[in-house]
């Protein structure tokens, strides 16, 4: 009996593991790749793919004479493999960027071959164990009740699954990070490991020697270069936040990046000096639109607080404006990093998806300026693209409201863009495009500000008032009428919104 509960705990054990390798994976991979579909689909189809051959070699190992010790032996092998592999993921992480970039794929290719490279290995050693511990469980039990055992291992190893899937989302990689979380599990395969050992080798003492030598090699390799130490500054429930400090202008200047994406740039004594082009837009439109009265404004996203900031200076506090950040942990590194200081304005912060925030204020609640800059990976969330959405955006805009997005998609070939260019002429009288122009950008990625409204300017340009010299240019909107409307673009709705497939042409493109 004691064996039969040391075999279950083994299957359950392993199976979480297993599925926190898979959860953690999409962490690891988010600073280098984002957090894409694509992202998802790879690391999915490769763990899969291990686990299906895992089972059937471990299955084959099955085969022969039955000998208990032998049994113990294998999956003892099984799991320390399983614990080497899932270390060396740390020691390979930081290389697989030179790597790839060297091999100029495409983005998607890129994904493919890393997750193979980081969680082909764990997956297939580990999905070893499930067919070894529940053969060896049949083999010592009672006559007529193997489908008594192998109906156990199934629902224990699917229990495990989703135990495992639980733990890893909702604490272990935000309370100890993703690669102390692959350390965890390396450390719980070895303690597995070493009990199927001691049993099945009559000197288990001695014989661990070896396993336990090579464990300490790798995790002193990755020690030594610096593998076991995360990018990222705190990794909250929805990403990787990282902070570097660039000193652009020589001034103090930091940028924070959640998973692979830069997303602010702030300064440290010169709220109002605006790094990112598109955010400095959005600051020169509004005053050309509202003049020196500051609009009542609400924030689709957070990010490093760069336009809140300014505007709680160049208006003195008296800004009437609403955040709708998602990710708590965000506005706490803006507020102790960034020098996010909301106190004292009229500024309101709402931790809540912004759909969600919006569509729950009270019916006469307008503004005058709505500004979506949420992004997942390098999209807008489906969510916030859909006409169903558009509508509630436009519900909330007083008379000389204006909605403003910012949009990243090809420089060329922009079809993301004008498929959702298409949906918001659906809701809207005037859709307008606005970009930075840079020839060295074409064919690339670049950022384009939508800006939506029932009163548009006419300006063909707008040249920068403020800060750096910049100016932007205005889509004829003639050109981009012709372009939304010559393809069979769809219209984005909560039913079907193929952001990632529209945007494909990013990823398609050479690795970044």
């Amino acid at each position: 009996m004691t064996i039969q509960i040391l075999l279950a705990l083994t299957i359950l054990t392993s199976s979480a593991c297993g599925l926190i390798i898979e959860i953690v994976a999409g962490r690891l991979l988010a600073p280098i790749f984002g957090m894409s579909l694509y992202t998802w689909t790879s690391i999915i189809a490769v763990v899969l793919a291990g686990l299906s051959i895992g089972h059937w070699i471990g299955g084959n190992m099955t085969r022969g004479e039955f000998v208990k010790r032998a049994q113990f032996i294998k999956i003892g092998n099984a799991l320390f493999l399983s614990s080497f592999t899932s270390l060396l993921i740390l020691l390979l992480l930081d290389y697989i960027p030179v790597l790839l970039h060297s091999a100029d794929l495409s983005v998607i290719s890129a994904i493919l071959l890393a997750a193979i490279i980081l969680f082909f290995l764990p997956s297939l050693f580990v999905g070893i164990v499930s067919p070894l511990a529940t053969k060896l469980a049949i083999d010592i039990q009672a006559k007529g009740e193997s489908g008594v055992v192998i109906g156990r291992m199934y629902a224990l190893g699917s229990a495990g699954a989703i135990f495992g899937a639980l733990l890893a989302g909702y604490f272990l990689i935000s309370t100890l990070g993703s690669r102390n979380t692959v350390i965890l599990v390396a450390a719980i395969y070895f303690a597995l490991g070493s009990i199927f050992f001691m049993i099945g080798y009559r000197n288990g003492a001695k014989i661990m020697v070896i396993p336990l030598a090579i464990g300490i090699s790798i995790v002193a390799g990755a020690h030594r270069l610096g593998a076991l130490t995360s990018p990222c500054v705190t990794e909250s429930n929805y990403s990787c936040i990282q902070i570097q400090d660039v000193g652009m202008t020589g001034a103090q200047t930091r940028l924070i990046a959640l998973d692979h994406l830069v997303h602010s740039i702030n300064e440290k004594d010169q709220p109002q000096q605006l790094h990112s082009p598109y955010v400095h837009f959005v600051d020169e439109y509004v005053s050309l639109r509202f003049g020196d009265l500051p609009p009542r404004s609400f924030f689709i996203g957070g990010g490093g607080f760069s336009l809140p900031r300014a505007w709680i200076e160049k208006y003195q506090g008296i800004a009437d404006i609403t955040i709708a950040e998602i990710d708590p942990m965000v506005t706490d590194i803006a507020k102790a990093k960034l020098w996010f200081q909301p106190d004292g304005s009229l500024t309101k912060i709402i931790h809540g998806d912004a759909r969600y925030e919006l569509n729950q204020l009270a019916d006469n609640v307008e503004f005058d300026l709505i500004f979506g800059d949420a992004f997942h990976d390098i999209s807008i969330p489906e969510h916030l693209v859909t006409k169903e959405f558009n509508d509630l955006v436009a519900s909330r805009l007083g008379d000389n409201g204006v909605y403003l997005v910012n949009v990243v998609d090809n420089a060329k070939r922009p079809l993301f863009l004008l498929s959702y260019v298409k949906t918001l002429q659906r809701s809207f009288d005037h859709v307008d495009v606005w970009f930075e122009p840079d020839p060295q950008q074409q064919g690339a990625r670049t950022t384009f500000i939508v800006v939506v409204t029932n009163r548009a300017i006419e300006d063909d340009y707008i040249n920068a008032e403020n800060g750096f010299e910049r100016s932007w240019w205005r889509w004829p909107r003639q050109q981009l009428a012709s372009a939304s409307a010559a393809r069979d673009l769809p219209i984005l709705t909560d039913d079907r919104a193929p952001v990632d497939q529209l945007m494909s042409g990013l990823l398609l493109g050479a690795a970044r």
